[in-house]
């Protein structure tokens, strides 16, 4: 991706064993999907129709949260009932980049959201861990031959672990050796590693000391505030983290959300193209946190309007 074109992105949740750990009860009210699945759960029509919606609101790069969605042939114990088949997510892929988008494939190997991993979620750290990490990197980029991956890594903390009945963190040198060894397994497969960039509000000195530029920060931000003034430590230390990243030269791709405020994404747009240097500000993106199904379809097309008045917004500041 290169620095020459913005690239408007979604974030969508083919697989979504990422959130629903054992003893996790935040948020059950209002997800789709409450606990992990031992089924894949997929509905085509509503897929089809979002990703339709996505091209014709311009939007050119998906990230693909893949999960339990693929049977793995690597490690078949992993995989959960209906999952796709090789040749089925072969035939997704050629069907989306015949769109028109741009695909990064995306696992979660944060321990705080690696549920679809069932019992290596468990192993941390063990050379069992590196090698199914690895085998499960390498087929997915076999599949989609992506130019970038996103290793997800975030949240990996007690706080946001606090109410699991199994509660796993990797801590200062060894989170590090971790995050070096995935990256690794990427460039190994001719990709660049993206991640979530959270670590940055919690551990500043730690981060920008030890994160490599060549990894691509996904920080984000989803309330509707962009004062810094009225914020807390929590937003507050989101909000620094952007144009600290950019100043020392991070590429980015800051991330909105209508999960929490609907209004989000077009202020966080506004205030990163505003504030940061069109150098290493390579787009912007947008998720929902929701599994795309018949119940939560209105979440998904708050997502395209709000992508698309981001757009409308952007383009007419450049004229």
């Amino acid at each position: 991706m290169g620095n020459n074109k913005f690239r408007w992105i979604e974030l969508l949740h083919l697989g979504s064993n990422l959130w629903r750990e054992e003893g996790n009860s935040k948020g059950r009210e209002h997800r789709s999907t409450p606990e992990a699945s031992p089924v894949f759960l997929f509905d085509r029509d509503c897929w089809n129709k979002h990703t339709e919606d996505l091209r014709t609101a311009g939007i050119d790069t998906l990230i693909i949260d893949v999960a339990e969605a693929l049977k793995y042939e690597s490690h078949p114990e992993i995989n959960v009932r209906n999952s796709w088949d090789h040749d089925m997510m072969r035939a997704e892929i050629k069907r989306l980049e015949g769109m028109g988008f741009e695909l990064i494939p995306k696992l979660n190997f944060s321990a705080a959201h690696d549920i679809w991993l069932k019992d290596y979620s468990r192993m941390l750290s063990t050379p069992t861990y590196y090698q199914v990490c690895k085998d499960l990197i390498d087929e997915v980029c076999s599949l989609f031959k992506p130019k970038h991956f996103h290793l997800g890594m975030d949240e990996e903390t007690a706080q946001n672990q606090k109410g699991l009945y199994f509660a796993a963190i990797r801590q200062g040198d060894l989170w590090w050796h971790d995050l070096y060894y995935l990256v690794d397994c990427v460039e190994k497969n001719d990709a660049r590693a993206w991640i979530w960039a959270d670590m940055s509000w919690s551990q500043p000195d730690a981060f920008f000391s030890k994160m490599p530029r060549s990894i691509v920060q996904c920080n984000w931000y989803y309330t509707n505030i962009f004062d810094r003034d009225a914020l807390g430590d929590y937003w507050g230390g989101s909000l620094d983290a952007f144009k600290k990243m950019d100043a020392l030269g991070y590429d980015q791709v800051p991330t909105g959300s209508v999960w929490s405020k609907v209004d989000n994404f077009e202020g966080l747009t506004k205030y990163c193209v505003e504030n940061l240097s069109g150098d290493h500000l390579l787009g912007m993106m947008q998720t929902s946190w929701e599994r795309i199904d018949p119940d939560w379809m209105h979440v998904h097309d708050s997502c395209v309007k709000t992508l698309t008045a981001a757009k409308n917004w952007y383009k007419n500041r450049k004229g």
